[in-house]
């Protein structure tokens, strides 16, 4: 088996597992919108996206970086379309810190959004992600 298959796998796996920490924080933090600070559900819940995000998002995060660096300089960077890629991924990245910083929020009760706000945020990472597949799938330019 070839190094470049092993490190792709290891990338499409870190990727699976950040894409779900990514659409399943903001969905937790709809229902966290619905409960009183410091009650049992908001402790729950707070303690339900801390480990999300230090267990799960982080380390799968990095882990994408780190395989999909790999990838990209083994196929070159002189691909137009991987250009592309990369910025949508940076964004997803922003997206992440954002949603850590609106955890932090909820768990300091300084939360301001709606429950609105996070169903419609939701659909961010979705797109960007469907976007992303089809650069890598298609290779348009």
């Amino acid at each position: 088996m070839e190094l470049y298959e092993i490190i792709k796998a290891l990338h499409i796996i870190s990727i699976i597992a950040w894409m779900a920490g990514l659409l399943y924080l903001p969905r937790i933090f709809v229902y966290h919108c619905q409960v009183e600070y410091n009650s049992q559900a908001h402790q729950m819940f707070e303690k339900m996206e801390l480990k999300l995000m230090k267990l799960i998002m982080n380390p799968a995060m990095i882990a994408s970086f780190i395989f999909g660096f790999y990838l990209a300089y083994e196929i070159g960077f002189e691909q137009k379309w991987i250009h592309l890629k990369i910025t949508l991924v940076v964004l997803l990245a922003i997206f992440h810190m954002f949603l850590a910083r609106w955890r932090k929020k909820f768990a300091n009760n300084q939360n301001t959004h709606s429950q609105k706000f996070y169903r419609i945020i939701n659909e961010v990472p979705t797109l960007l992600m469907i976007i992303i597949i089809f650069l890598v799938i298609l290779k348009p330019f």
